[in-house]
């Protein structure tokens, strides 16, 4: 692994396994009518379907169930748009020539695209997004996420909290349970704490505070788990796993809720099929 890619991994750690991120380069190209960048091919080896730093999900071409994939479809989408506004789209639609090909979009479903103008590895990345702006960055997929992940990249229509490291979280299935809480005696930054602890090690995802109210998201190392713990919307874990993981998140999760002292009062399974009931 060497260029922006080596730099990507080494700020930003890769999945064990990389979701749709394997497949035939040469049937995917035939079908979407053009070669792809080798930095792409590179970046979905790598990392695979999901989503850096809460700001960009990168596509693929591959997976059966992938609900997102990799597709030349802004002229069958937005044609018959440009048709009536023209003066809102400066630049062509892929398949036609140097026209705009997403292969990301943004939380804010912004698409990160490339002007394929020239030969693929040397198109540029364009941002546009629903409100017809655009920007335009003189570099490939690769050497983009580089400068985004290092902060030399900057942009209006990414919008991600610069302040936390980077991340990857890759696209899993995951089941999600609720763990409602009583108080306990703590407060609740010591209550946080002892939960951050026990599951560690974790790294930030943000949050908010306002007043009483709080939220804190984390991931927990070597996992695909996400936990929200907040009290903004009652005090409260939000579970975010793999189902396979089931028993081991229900372990660890409530062996931590014990060390923080808040009596359990319910888990409930709000998407997925994980039941963590009887709460012994």
């Amino acid at each position: 692994m060497t260029g922006p890619l080596a730099r990507i991994a080494g700020r930003v750690a890769p999945p064990a396994v990389a979701v749709d991120g394997q497949g035939d380069w040469a049937e995917a190209e035939k079908a979407l009518g053009t070669r792809l960048p080798d930095d792409y091919k590179r970046l979905v080896a790598t990392y695979g379907r999901g989503d850096f730093w809460g700001a960009l999900r990168l596509h693929t071409p591959f997976g059966v169930d992938n609900p997102r994939p990799l597709a030349a479809d802004l002229l069958d989408d937005f044609g018959p748009l440009r048709d009536l506004y023209p003066e809102d789209y400066p630049y062509p639609l892929f398949p036609e020539p140097g026209g705009l090909f997403a292969w990301a979009h943004t939380e804010s479903s912004a698409s990160v695209c490339w002007l394929t103008e020239g030969p693929p590895d040397s198109w540029p990345v364009v941002i546009w997004s629903r409100d017809d702006d655009y920007e335009r960055f003189g570099c490939g997929a690769g050497a983009f996420l580089d400068g985004v992940t290092d902060r030399s990249i900057t942009s209006q229509l990414l919008h991600h909290r610069t302040e936390l490291a980077p991340w990857f979280d890759p696209d899993v299935t995951r089941d999600h349970v609720y763990v409602r809480l009583g108080d306990g005696a703590r407060p609740y930054a010591e209550r946080l704490r002892l939960l951050r602890d026990a599951l560690g090690p974790t790294s930030d995802r943000g949050g908010y505070e306002n007043g009483e109210q709080r939220q804190d998201r984390f991931a927990v190392g070597g996992t695909d788990w996400l936990l929200t713990y907040e009290s903004a919307y009652g005090h409260q874990l939000r579970v975010a796993f793999p189902p396979s993981d089931s028993a081991a998140a229900r372990r660890a999760v409530l062996a931590a809720v014990d060390l923080m002292g808040c009596p359990v009062q319910s888990t409930d399974t709000v998407h997925g099929t994980s039941s963590w009931n009887p709460v012994l």
